[in-house]
């Protein structure tokens, strides 16, 4: 039986190996993170990324092990693996006589000399291949999971995952290496201790970390007019006075309770009042009708749909943050895999396709961080939208959404 590669990165170093095309397999090696494994105590305290050896029979030196992403083990407290490119272990390597060792023990490993000489030569394949892997749909077919519950959730991050080119099934999470993943969770999170990773994962799961309340309170108003009229949609000025009216009345509207958690002050005597809070959210509707209309246009909503809800947003979140805090070490492989599922079932519970979860998310999305500029945040996602609706391999064409 033929060897499966657990990535497409693996399958095209062992089809490079099979034909002795050795510059092909330098190409891969140049397109792709390699990560190596460091003593993680250590590492916390002082930051040192050493180079650790061992004797290989096979080629008679000291070899550095590295890894592609699809061979890396599970990731457990001790040791943490890394990341970095061929370019800088080329211009950052222990000694000559040092041997570059790459997935050892794998049908597709390979052994490569670190002579200056042949280190110029890394150095050039990597400036020349680097980094076409972005905006592609990549999956782990060995040690993923492909159906279930498990890879629904997973699937709910996949927007991102395209976006960045990281594999949308890996449960083991390793991302961009130990110390970069406890990067990005301080510098766009300020998580630094796994209680604060608790906190944000399951205030995500809960949807309770949009940026503003009033965007899933404008939408709700929107939602319960239209099941008001059996399912009709609800004329723009009636949402816009239903709105201002259920603000300025503190939640009370038609006698049945309605949340004005809109994240603004709303006591009466603040000085910005409530005419500013209701031109807010007046102004809100504009933007999420203008988001929509573009959206229509560009196909990720059919002709006559709306935005149902931005808490997308909150659940494709959560099952990223499960992963980036297994990265991280904040948490265990079982906590990430119990965070992922609990965030695919939320999502079940408030959406009933991945076109209306996608939606969802890319709105919310670009209500944080676009400003109606259609600019990459929204260019990215709608990329990662239509990979993820074409692709024949995508999880949202092959995992139902309910």
């Amino acid at each position: 039986m033929a060897w499966q590669a657990p990535t497409d990165v693996e399958r095209a170093l062992y089809e490079a190996k099979s034909r002795g095309d050795w510059s092909s397999y330098l190409d891969v090696l140049g397109n792709t993170w390699l990560y190596y494994a460091v003593d993680r105590y250590s590492f916390d305290a002082v930051g040192q990324r050493r180079y650790d050896t061992y004797w290989n029979a096979q080629t008679g030196s000291r070899c550095r092990a590295v890894f592609t992403a699809g061979m890396l083990p599970a990731p457990v407290a001790d040791p943490v693996y890394v990341r970095r490119d061929l370019e800088t272990f080329a211009s950052d390597w222990p000694g000559e006589t040092t041997w570059l060792a790459v997935n050892p023990g794998s049908p597709c490993e390979a052994y490569f000399p670190g002579s200056m000489a042949h280190r110029t030569v890394w150095r050039q394949h990597g400036e020349r291949a680097w980094r076409s892997q972005l905006r592609r749909l990549r999956t782990l077919s060995v040690g993923g999971p492909l159906h279930g519950p498990v890879a629904h959730g997973l699937a709910c991050g996949a927007l991102l995952c395209v976006r960045n080119g990281s594999l949308w099934n890996a449960l083991a999470w390793h991302g961009r290496g130990y110390d970069a993943e406890r990067e990005r969770l301080k510098e766009h999170w300020g998580v630094t201790e796994r209680s604060k990773w608790q906190e944000y994962q399951e205030q995500l799961i809960q949807g309770e970390m949009s940026s503003s309340g009033a965007w899933e309170f404008v939408l709700r108003i929107r939602r319960n007019l239209a099941r008001a009229s059996e399912g009709g949609a609800a004329s723009i000025s009636r949402w816009r006075e239903v709105t201002a009216r259920v603000a300025r009345q503190g939640g009370r509207e038609a006698g049945h309770e309605e949340s004005t958690d809109t994240g603004w002050d709303e006591d009466p005597d603040d000085d910005i009042g409530f005419d500013a809070e209701v031109e807010r959210l007046q102004d809100l509707i504009g933007r999420i009708m203008r988001y929509e209309s573009r959206f229509r246009a560009d196909g990720l909503l059919a002709e006559d749909d709306v935005v149902q809800s931005v808490l997308a947003w909150d659940y494709g979140r959560a099952s990223k943050m499960a992963r980036w805090g297994l990265g991280a070490r904040f948490c265990e492989l079982w906590e990430t895999e119990q965070a992922v599922v609990r965030a695919g079932r939320e999502s079940q519970s408030v959406y009933d396709s991945w076109q209306g979860f996608s939606a969802g998310y890319i709105l919310g999305r670009c209500l944080h961080f676009d400003e109606e500029k259609f600019g990459d945040w929204y260019a990215d996602m709608l990329a990662a939208h239509r990979i993820l609706t074409t692709d024949r391999a995508s999880p949202w064409l092959n995992i139902p959404f309910k």
